[in-house]
């Protein structure tokens, strides 16, 4: 089974905060929400692929020093295994705005449970709600 490597972050507003996105028609997991992020390219470290994927994705930028390490997911699909490190950032420049037609969202740590995420982001919820 191949194993995916994508980067993921918890992006944390001034009022606690994450942002959410919600996958577009046509992706898998259409509808699902789940932590901004992408697959880590060849020769990418997360971070650096984290930096892209927020650029392109809700233009934004940040810095890997504004990128702490927060905790991982590790879970198997059915044709592959996904490992996604999971960042925290509190600071970046711009406003987030979605770019590739998916719906973004600020939720409260205690309300992410009403999101539905793919199976590999609901192990997170605990761990940001504490972390939070």
């Amino acid at each position: 089974m191949k194993t995916l490597l994508v980067s993921a972050v918890a992006l944390v507003d001034k009022d606690g905060r994450v942002l959410l996105a919600r996958r577009p028609e046509g992706k898998s997991m259409a509808g699902l929400w789940e932590f901004p992020g992408g697959k880590v390219e060849d020769g990418e470290t997360p971070e650096h692929a984290l930096i892209r994927e927020l650029h392109e994705e809700l233009g934004i930028g940040t810095w890997e020093s504004c990128l702490a390490p927060l905790t991982f997911a590790s879970h198997s699909y059915d044709d592959f295994h996904l490992l996604m490190p999971v960042f925290a950032c509190r600071k970046w420049e711009g406003t987030p705005q979605p770019k590739e037609g998916q719906t973004l969202k600020w939720v409260r740590p205690n309300a992410l449970r009403d999101y539905p995420m793919p199976p590999a982001d609901i192990p997170l919820i605990p761990i940001l709600r504490d972390w939070l």
